[in-house]
């Protein structure tokens, strides 16, 4: 399904200059702020940040944000806006797993969006998530409904044509969390080359760490 892994760090410089794809971070962000109850205590991981987008959204709410990607050109973008802004919750690390890295740490919540599409085998990556997540912590993860493939123009570096919500519920339950929840986090239309729109769907799914 997929073809060679897109080179996100060139894409990194213009990333931000997509209205949808804000509009789509700041809708994940307020499903998340709707849906899990943030404090100033906690601290945050965010998989797949890009130029932190939803990072951004969420540092207000809590004690601190990890910010992990494979690319450190979406990386290097993001810590130019914590540095202009003067954020000191946010931490960027580069992670990619793929290369054998690891993730560390503990997490009061574990946000991705937008990012499991992009993931060869999302089981493997939610137990990773799992044995990061504190005793009670919360998962949220945003991505796309079944889209048939027909989301991004080039399906360069996809792996996953959207999900049926139903089976990511499986994947979270068996890595482990409980009370597994979704909702619509996100409505995206996009005009197709023959000038029709074309809306897709954008889930927001939540689980639970046992204490």
């Amino acid at each position: 399904m997929a073809g060679e892994k897109r080179d996100f760090d060139t894409a990194a410089a213009t990333w931000d200059e997509n209205p949808r794809r804000v509009k789509t971070a700041n809708d994940v962000a307020q499903a998340i702020l709707a849906t899990v109850p943030l404090d100033p205590a906690m601290d945050v991981l965010d998989f797949g940040c890009g130029t932190g987008l939803l990072t951004l959204a969420l540092q207000p709410y809590v004690h601190a944000v990890t910010a992990v990607d494979n690319s450190r050109g979406m990386l290097e973008v993001l810590d130019k806006k914590v540095q202009k802004q003067g954020f000191c919750n946010i931490r960027t690390q580069p992670v990619d797993l793929e290369k054998g890295d690891t993730l560390t740490g503990q997490f009061d919540l574990v946000t991705s969006s937008m990012t499991f599409h992009h993931i060869k085998d999302v089981g493997l990556l939610l137990e990773k998530i799992y044995n990061v997540t504190k005793p009670g912590g919360t998962i949220a993860i945003a991505d796309l409904d079944s889209d048939e493939g027909k989301f991004h123009d080039s399906n360069e570096g996809i792996f996953h044509f959207g999900f049926d919500r139903h089976m990511m519920k499986k994947y979270f339950e068996a890595a482990g969390f409980v009370a597994v929840r979704n909702r619509t986090a996100a409505i995206v239309q996009k005009t197709r080359p023959d000038g029709k729109i074309q809306t897709f769907t954008v889930f927001l799914m939540t689980g639970i760490k046992g204490e």
